[in-house]
């Protein structure tokens, strides 16, 4: 296979999956720059990886664990509090804006953030709808241990939320 060729297939899966890195960054990154950064890093990264894919596991199975690693990995470096984006929110002064499902919904943004790096995975995964056997292959973590951390994920997320909705 041509040089041209191994980029226009790569080009081509990173098409295909483009949205799910944009997932990864919104979840890791703090503000839009840090997000364009990571997307580059992510791109990067996955680039280098590309000549070693063997098709052992699905491409969004590969790509998802470079994503989470590199992210992961970057935040390590910078040792910075890591911020859930989340999707944009829209704009209060609108009048179709459900002012509850909206505060409902920032106050689960704001108890993901306070999740570890991993747990912020898990949980990213989860919404997803990714299986535990996909969520398996990604993350390295055999299917009864992820199902036990998402059964105290969900706990930890009740009780923040909870408290934060009750001002206790």
């Amino acid at each position: 296979m041509s040089p041209e060729d191994k980029q226009n297939d790569f080009l081509q899966m990173l098409e295909a999956h483009r949205a799910m890195v944009h997932k990864v960054c919104h979840l890791y990154g703090h503000t839009p720059a840090d997000r364009d950064d990571l997307f580059q890093e992510i791109s990067f990264q996955l680039w280098k990886a590309w000549p070693s894919f063997r098709g052992e596991s699905r491409v969004g199975t590969w790509l998802y664990r470079i994503a989470l690693n590199t992210a992961i990995t970057g935040l390590r470096k910078k040792r910075d509090h890591v911020v859930l984006a989340g999707e944009r929110m829209p704009d209060p002064a609108d009048p179709g804006v459900d002012r509850e499902v909206e505060e409902r919904r920032e106050r689960m943004y704001e108890a993901i953030r306070a999740l570890s790096e991993w747990e912020r995975a898990v949980v990213m995964l989860y919404l997803e709808d990714k299986s535990y056997e996909e969520m398996e292959e990604i993350l390295g973590v055999s299917q009864n241990n992820l199902r036990v951390r998402m059964t105290r994920i969900r706990e930890k997320l009740r009780k923040q939320t909870r408290s934060e909705g009750h001002g206790t």
